[in-house]
């Protein structure tokens, strides 16, 4: 909302604080009934007035204030217009913004974000991408509003599939032949351990005495072990490259091994463990739950275990404000179990824990299953969308340079977008054709929006801002671009308080649309050099906010398309 924080305090009396007043704030669906809108019935139990007595004496309050072209009040509704003048202006201070739409909200505090935690040996498949780029688009979007943000990879790199590898990998490979491969033919040899073992169930008892080899520290266990952990971490790299996304951290499952011990003896020395037919548990009947199993009857341990450890070193590590987890809502469940316990451990963080959930994502014929081999490789629908892209761009414009680059820019940003469009919890029924559609409001359509803005910045050459006719860009439709442009801030914050990385994409979209409307029923380039001053100025900021709300969910802006 524009000049918000002046309007509540112009408001505010000594019965409303500018605090209530900026919460009361809307914005009017209808152009027509102004930018800023204070509803004040929730005001009329403390004044005991009626609501539209209440907006006609704070109304008197706005006389004068420059920024305020008018107002009027409508029943209880006091409706307030923006000086489109003003407004404008306050775009040259955004083009010297380095950080557009971002803050220093989060300075001093650690937000600790667990996300994509991929699993060892397995391929990177669709059903990844959501924990990947929701989680790659906090993480910049929390950067960007001033925190430090540790990026978690949470590895799946324990449990007896490891043995059942070991197993598959002696009997239809070796040693050498994994490490020469790729994570694809790792997970072939999964699937034909699984397809032997039905008929041949003797195989999960050598696997689980394998993977107790690798608990035990054996030296030939580990060598498969560690080489399973190469191969799959030198290729989810790429794709972690192609999605731009970084972590700071990959400790994994494993790496709480000898950390779980000290949190078992704490709820033990607090009465919280249960012995329940040979397992340890913590009871959660009297809130809903089911009980929580940390250690199995033959001694092994759980995610729950191993989560709980990890919150305790992270805390430790590094004193978190907040401790978030962008993992599907199948594992809804876990985390409330997982945070309750924390809770009756009087775990120092155990307010800040958060489960970020998201849906699920299915093919359009059911459901994926790595052991079957029904799923849809990551690698293979960026490949796809980077064909189509290269195909369009061999159509429109076979003379682009670097096509090689702006084809994986536009192809993987489509594909990453869809992704994000759309509220994190809805399920996603995956269909090529509706990912790789470049039409409507896509990647394309907004990095396209973007080219746009530099090719008439490059006609236009430089420009005077202290030769600027405002009137220039404030009828209706140049007035909608600047609104847009200078609430992309508020659209950042929201993201980041909802956890919905949609928001942005949301508002790049909206700021793409509007602009197209300005700069298809407005030159850009004029005679008057007032007004092209004003419109090169207006297309320059446009572009700088769409690249950088582009670079927030981890998708290329190319210059040139």
């Amino acid at each position: 909302m524009l000049f918000d924080k002046q309007l509540a305090s112009a408001l505010a009396t000594d019965q409303i604080s500018a605090d209530d007043i900026l919460n009361a704030f809307e914005v009017p669906k209808d152009n027509k009934l102004g930018d800023v809108c204070l509803p004040c019935f929730k005001f009329s139990k403390v004044l005991r007035k009626a609501p539209s007595q209440i907006a006609n004496e704070l109304a008197t309050a706005l006389d004068g204030v420059d920024f305020v072209e008018k107002y009027q009040v409508v029943g209880g509704y006091l409706n307030v217009y923006l000086n489109r003048e003003a407004i404008a202006k306050t775009l040259i201070s955004a083009l010297g913004n380095e950080n557009i739409g971002g803050s220093d909200e989060g300075n001093g505090k650690t937000i600790c974000l667990d996300y994509s935690s991929v699993n060892i040996a397995k391929p990177f498949h669709i059903g990844h991408l959501s924990t990947t780029v929701i989680g790659g688009a906090l993480y910049r979007i929390f950067k960007h509003l001033g925190y430090n943000v540790v990026g978690i990879n949470h590895l799946g790199d324990w449990g007896t599939q490891f043995g059942k590898l070991i197993v598959a990998t002696r009997k239809w490979s070796s040693l050498e032949e994994i490490a020469k491969n790729d994570e694809y033919f790792l997970n072939s040899l999964y699937v034909r351990y699984h397809q032997e073992s039905e008929n041949n169930p003797a195989l999960d008892d050598e696997a689980r005495a394998w993977f107790k080899r690798i608990e035990d520290g054996d030296s030939e266990a580990n060598a498969y072990f560690d080489t399973f952990k190469d191969v799959t971490m030198r290729a989810v790299s790429k794709i972690y490259d192609r999605l731009k996304i970084t972590f700071d951290s990959y400790n994994g499952e494993s790496f709480y091994n000898d950390k779980m011990q000290p949190c078992l003896d704490e709820m033990e020395s607090k009465g919280l463990l249960e012995i329940s037919e040979g397992a340890k548990v913590v009871n959660l009947d009297e809130y809903g739950m089911p009980p929580c199993l940390l250690v199995k009857a033959d001694g092994a341990s759980l995610y729950a275990t191993r989560d709980i450890a990890a919150a305790y070193y992270r805390k430790k590590t590094y004193d978190f404000s907040k401790c978030l987890y962008v993992v599907a809502y199948q594992q809804n469940l876990h985390f409330k179990q997982v945070f309750k316990v924390l809770e009756l451990m009087d775990f120092a963080g155990k307010d800040d824990m958060e489960h970020i959930a998201f849906g699920m994502v299915s093919m359009e014929d059911g459901s994926m299953s790595t052991r079957q081999g029904r799923v849809v490789w990551l690698k293979e629908v960026l490949d796809k969308a980077v064909e189509k892209a290269r195909a369009i761009i061999e159509e429109k414009n076979p003379n682009l340079e670097d096509k090689e680059k702006t084809a994986e820019s536009v192809g993987v940003g489509a594909v990453v977008f869809s992704a994000l469009w759309n509220n994190r919890i809805k399920d996603i029924v995956f269909s090529y054709d509706k990912v790789l559609n470049f039409d409507g409001e896509t990647a394309p359509y907004v990095q396209y929006t973007y080219a746009r803005s530099k090719s008439a910045l490059r006609k236009g050459g430089d420009y005077d801002l202290n030769n600027v006719d405002f009137s220039a860009i404030l009828d209706d439709e140049g007035y909608e671009v600047v609104k847009s442009v200078l609430t992309f801030g508020d659209s950042v914050k929201q993201a980041a308080k909802l956890r919905e990385p949609c928001v942005v994409t949301r508002h790049i979209v909206d700021l793409a649309e509007k602009f197209n409307r300005f700069y298809i029923g407005h030159r850009i380039v004029v005679d008057d050099e007032a007004v092209k001053n004003a419109r090169l100025m207006l297309t320059d900021v446009v572009g700088r906010t769409i690249k950088e709300g582009l670079a927030l969910l981890g998708i290329d802006a190319p210059e040139v398309m």
